[in-house]
């Protein structure tokens, strides 16, 4: 509903590309005309590989095309194209949602205090999370360390309802004003990666779909790669084109509605979708996952040099290696290990990546290549399309026995037992490694033990893992004793 006073407003988005559930959307259209802006910052271009800005540049033009054409585009300092934006508009509020990430903050302090020396303000409304960053905090006043009891607090506080439908705002067209406007940049070499269907129709599509057939099963084969019950929602959550409040709303509401069809009874079951207790089960395992997003932002909001460093120094004097020969090896998918290569080759096709697999991988780096975590977590970075500096880097840390609600470093993913666990027949490794696509199951995962030795244009293994996990046992052991540890 609209003030009685109308007066314009600058909608500028950045992780929010959507008019659906958007409460700074709605904040700018109570106000009156609203224009929406997005600034080309090179500072944060810059660091993304082609694959994320490619997907960035097609939402962005997705929102143009329902704005009709009406999405003003600028490419400068946002400390100084948000400021003469709203100049040129005779906004006296820029509508936002609030970054919680480390330049991200810097960032919105900045515009703040240019647009505050203009006699403008810089108005928060919302955030990209269920739960804002630091509104969940221990009995202490602290943030948390650990994800138990992070997930548990996060239930209890709970989120708000999706806000009020697509908002309708009077839209400013960019074209009317007097500073010069940016086009969306053209997609950048992609080198034949293959990236999902962009913007907020394609999100809700995806989520609706995830609901609809992959749900009843998550919980059951969720860890299983070839199995294609995950959401893949992760690349419209990056970008905001479907809040995580929304996916919460909508998962309980396909509980609830199972739990009616079948009476309660959890035994029942509802339109082959699996029984209301799986879809329960199932439901909390997603919402656990949703949370692990959550709690990363959460720590890296209160930790903001975690993005980039060990969040604990308990191996901060352990031995690594410098990227080398296997490590670009790894990078493309030719280590000689099936199921890390299959993950390897996953993430140059497609910018995406099975959780399962990323652990996997962070795990083969760390402790079978002896390769600090932050090399890995570039390289993921440089090829994702849900590529999340919280997520990404924290998620490596966790493997590496550095971060938060750390794996212990002694626990070492064998790659030939993972393979056998998570893929027994090997069909997400014979899909995305050809030269194994005529091997049996019982050989394909470790095709070296074959008489003949791996199939042609298939390599040996670059290392030799038996070998690799007792060095990697000598250098924590090496660490443990140095006196490094403080307890923390």
């Amino acid at each position: 509903m609209r003030s009685s006073t109308s007066r314009r407003a600058v909608w500028w988005l950045r992780r929010d590309l959507r008019l659906d559930d958007n409460p700074a959307l709605l904040a700018a259209a109570d106000e009156g005309p609203v224009l929406a802006l997005f600034v080309l910052d090179d500072a944060l271009l810059g660091p993304s590989g082609p694959v994320r800005l490619a997907f960035l540049y097609r939402c962005l033009r997705d929102l143009d095309e329902r704005l009709s054409g009406r999405l003003c585009v600028r490419a400068g300092r946002p400390d100084e194209v948000v400021p003469a934006v709203a100049r040129e508009v005779g906004a006296a509020v820029v509508h936002i949602a609030a970054d919680h990430g480390p330049y991200g903050r810097d960032r919105d302090d900045k515009v703040a205090r240019a647009l505050a020396a203009d006699g403008r303000e810089l108005r928060r409304t919302g955030s990209a999370y269920a739960v804002a960053p630091g509104r969940v905090t221990s009995s202490e006043g602290t943030s948390y360390r650990v994800f138990t009891p992070f997930y548990r607090a996060w239930k209890e506080h709970g989120w708000r309802a999706p806000a009020a439908g697509a908002a309708d705002p009077d839209w400013l067209d960019p074209r009317s004003l007097p500073g010069s406007g940016a086009a969306i940049p053209a997609d950048p070499d992609l080198d034949g990666t293959r990236l999902p269907a962009a913007g907020e129709a394609a999100a809700r599509e995806r989520l609706r779909g995830f609901l609809r057939d992959s749900l009843a099963e998550y919980a059951r084969h969720r860890d299983e790669p070839a199995a294609e019950v995950t959401s893949r929602l992760s690349p419209y959550l990056k970008w905001g084109c479907v809040h995580p409040r929304t996916v919460l709303h909508e998962l309980h509401q396909a509980v609830t509605a199972t739990s009616a069809g079948s009476g309660g009874n959890r035994g029942g079951n509802s339109g082959g979708n699996g029984s209301a207790g799986d879809l329960s089960d199932a439901a909390e395992k997603f919402r656990s996952e949703l949370a692990w997003r959550e709690f990363y932002a959460d720590v890296l909001a209160a930790h903001p040099s975690s993005a980039r460093s060990d969040f604990s120094d308990t191996l901060a004097t352990m031995a690594h290696e410098p990227p080398g020969d296997a490590f670009e090896a790894w990078k493309w998918g030719r280590t000689g290990y099936p199921v890390v290569d299959a993950g390897m080759r996953q993430l140059l096709a497609e910018g995406w990546v099975h959780n399962r697999i990323r652990m996997i991988e962070a795990s083969f780096v760390c402790k079978d290549l002896h390769v600090h975590w932050t090399h890995g977590a570039r390289w993921y970075l440089e090829r994702l399309v849900d590529g999340d500096l919280a997520s990404n880097n924290h998620g490596w840390q966790w493997t590496a026995g550095t971060g938060t609600d750390a794996a212990p470093y002694f626990r070492v993913f064998n790659p030939v037992s993972q393979g056998r666990r998570f893929d027994p027949d090997g069909e997400y490794i014979r899909h995305w490694v050809p030269e194994l696509r005529g091997l049996p199951a019982a050989e394909v995962h470790e095709p070296w033990k074959r008489p003949g030795g791996p199939p042609d244009g298939y390599p040996l293994p670059v290392v030799d893992h038996a070998a690799e996990r007792r060095e990697a046992l000598d250098r924590y052991e090496r660490a443990r004793k140095s006196g490094s540890h403080r307890g923390d």
